[in-house]
């Protein structure tokens, strides 16, 4: 027998980056109800994992403040690697449902430091 709340439960690939010009990313898939759970749900769920599993242990140095969207399944991925560039996508609004803020089932989202990012987007050079 299936739980009804189960159904409704959508997995979200979390892309937690550490440093933009060496690629270093730690992927976090988490299960959220996209009509229920909001943006600021999200946030504080990626922050536990962070600072409580054990794989995340070199990611605590870094102050994560800005969650994206990378990219929806089936739809087009970025050419970067490590963040979409894109201008739009930011999950800015903390009181929005994850659906309203553009979610869907097997979306990909980024978290990572807003000033490292402003950086990485005036001179994007891998350094690896």
């Amino acid at each position: 027998m299936t739980n009804e709340y189960e159904e409704t439960l959508s997995i979200i690939t979390v892309r937690v980056v550490r440093n933009f010009e060496y690629r270093t990313v730690k992927n976090c898939i988490l299960k959220f109800d996209l009509k229920h759970d909001t943006v600021a749900d999200l946030k504080r769920r990626i922050e536990k994992e962070i600072q409580t599993q054990p794989g995340f242990l070199p990611y605590r140095t870094v102050k994560y403040d800005t969650l994206k969207i990378y990219s929806h399944a089936f739809g087009n991925k970025s050419q970067n690697l490590v963040i979409n560039m894109d201008r739009d996508g930011f999950l800015d609004n903390l009181d929005l449902t994850l659906e309203q803020a553009g979610l869907k089932p097997e979306s990909e989202v980024s978290f990572f430091n807003i000033d490292a990012y402003n950086k990485f987007v005036v001179d994007p050079q891998i350094k690896w």
